[in-house]
């Protein structure tokens, strides 16, 4: 078989490179034809334009897409990045407005707190909330006061609302506060307006239970309940909550403090009342000699005693005969013997001649 040797023959390498030197100089030409500072030059290029430019718009077409297209994704992109950077700010406002809400609301809880009106003889030590019991056997929260903030245990803590409960336990800077919901508190208590003692008895619950009411048909739901002071342990008139009623027509007191949000608490200084432990001394009945005595001829007065007539010191009565009576008549009628209508005063014998 016979080889023909023109068909190996490669004419793409040199027409290629034909055409890549044409353009090459082409381009220069073009170049150069631009850098050239001439009025005729200047007039060349304007009929060049005009002749070529507006026959190729079907090929600036695509080049305009692309370049729309350029231009949409860089506006894209900086729409992406803005949107971005709008949504670091949202999040970082968002954060700013939850701190925001939690200072308006330690900030009302602290104006609520300097709003109570209290016995101005009660000063206060304000506190933090670090932790609670968390269990629910025990109802307790820590406060960051203690000792040294001068708390004693056994007085009374209240927050913006009501009283909340008492110390139980102080340490050097931090100190621990029974609530009135646990089960080992007892307070007495005062319902208004019926003037009712009674024994708040903490069981572990939200709302709890009324004790040993001394009549509870003058109880009614709703009423207010306070603190009254017996046993010395709180100020009497702190505010606890309110009588309510529940499904087994039980007096329970829904407390006036929010237990769900205790971040803040006032411990009042509660200093003891004094106590009488002596019993006072009876009152007598005044003695003889405070009595008033009624006195005759006294100063001021016109009342005079009367003088009784001067008296020998011994009455000697004369000599009488043996038939003779033994006292003789005054000379009145009255009988010498019988002693009837005698004066108190004796008379005076008038001897015989």
């Amino acid at each position: 078989m016979a080889h023909d040797r023109h068909s190996d023959v490669d004419y793409a390498g040199p027409v290629r490179r034909i055409v890549f030197g044409i353009l090459v100089i082409l381009l220069t030409a073009l170049f150069l034809l631009w850098r050239i500072d001439s009025p005729r030059v200047e007039r060349f290029r304007a009929a060049l334009i005009d002749r070529f430019i507006p026959g190729f718009e079907w090929a600036l077409v695509p080049v305009t897409r692309i370049a729309g297209m350029i231009d949409s994704f860089q506006s894209y992109t900086s729409l992406y990045s803005q949107n971005q950077e709008l949504r670091r700010e949202l999040q970082q406002m968002k954060s700013w407005k939850e701190a925001a809400l939690q200072l308006e609301q330690q900030n009302a809880k602290l104006l609520a707190q300097n709003q109570v009106r209290l016995d101005p003889k009660l000063t206060s030590v304000s506190g933090v909330v670090l932790a609670d019991s968390g269990s629910p056997f025990r109802q307790s929260v820590i406060m960051n006061v203690g000792a040294r903030d001068g708390i004693v245990d056994g007085w009374a803590t209240m927050d913006g609302l009501g009283l909340v409960g008492r110390i139980s336990g102080v340490g050097q800077l931090t100190s621990r506060v029974l609530l009135l919901t646990d089960a080992s508190s007892r307070i007495p208590v005062t319902i208004q307006p019926s003037g009712q003692r009674a024994m708040l008895v903490g069981d572990n619950s939200p709302a709890p239970p009324l004790e040993f009411i001394e009549d509870p048909k003058l109880v009614r739901p709703g009423d207010r309940v306070v603190s009254s002071g017996d046993g010395g342990v709180f100020p009497a008139g702190l505010l606890v909550g309110q009588v309510a009623m529940d499904r087994e027509s039980r007096l329970r007191v829904f407390l006036a403090a929010d237990y769900e949000r205790l971040d803040f608490l006032r411990v009042l200084r509660s200093h003891p009342a004094e106590q009488i432990t002596e019993p006072g001394k009876l009152i007598p009945p005044p003695g003889p000699e405070a009595r008033p005595s009624l006195q005759f001829g006294a100063p001021g007065s016109d009342d005079e005693a009367p003088t009784p007539p001067d008296t020998p010191d011994a009455i000697t009565p004369g000599p009488t005969d043996p038939g003779e009576p033994a006292a003789a008549g005054n000379g009145t009628g009255d009988a010498a013997g019988s002693g009837l209508g005698q004066s108190p005063f004796a008379a005076e014998a008038v001897p015989n001649d």
